[in-house]
C-alpha cells in the first residue's frame, strides 16, 4: 500500500495515433475514461482491461490504482 502523501498526481499521456505527449493532472479519486488528444484531436479511451486513459497511455497509473484500490466505479468518472 502506498502512502497517500506519495501519490504521483501528474502523468504524461502519449497519443497512440500521432505520438503527441502532454503532461496532465490526474483526478485524485476517480478514473478518467476519455481524453481528447491535443495533437490530433483523437478521443482516447482506455484499452481493454485498463480502468482509465492514464493506465493505458500515461507514464504513471491513476491515483486509485497507485493506492491499490483497483478500478473505479462508474460513480467516479472524471471527464476530459
Amino acid at each position: 500500500m502506498v502512502d497517500p502523501a506519495e501519490i504521483v498526481t501528474h502523468s504524461v499521456l502519449t497519443c497512440p495515433h500521432c505520438g503527441h505527449r502532454e503532461r496532465e493532472a490526474m483526478p485524485l479519486n476517480a478514473c478518467q475514461w476519455f481524453y481528447d488528444c491535443k495533437g490530433c484531436g483523437t478521443l482516447l479511451k482506455p484499452k481493454p482491461g485498463d480502468c482509465c486513459v492514464f493506465c493505458s497511455y500515461g507514464t504513471v497509473p491513476c491515483p486509485p490504482i497507485q493506492l491499490g484500490d483497483g478500478c473505479c466505479s462508474s460513480d467516479g468518472v472524471a471527464g476530459a
